[in-house]
């Protein structure tokens, strides 16, 4: 059976807790961005703050992105994936 992109993700955030970590930081870091774009002038320390969070949600979503493409090639396999590094080794 092949899930398309958006019930695979559903079914990732159920089933595999690395997948869910992720999402749940990559949704942290968003807040924060969004928080610093709604000001109408960013301090220095700020905008390094902002494209360092850039840089993190970006690795972020790589990684949620190459747990997708590891299930999709290896379906019949568990969904539970292996532990990685931590997500705050940035």
């Amino acid at each position: 059976m092949t899930l398309d992109s958006q019930d695979l993700k559903a079914l990732l955030l159920e089933t595999d807790e690395e997948y869910r970590q992720l999402v749940t930081k990559h949704q942290e870091l968003d807040g924060r961005l969004h928080e610093l774009s709604a000001k109408t002038y960013l301090s220095q320390p700020e905008q390094i703050e902002a494209s360092n969070l850039k840089k993190r949600k970006l690795q972020l979503k790589d990684r949620m992105e190459e747990i997708i493409r590891q299930r999709r090639q290896h379906p019949e396999s568990s969904m539970a994936t292996e532990p990685h590094t931590s997500l705050d080794r940035h």
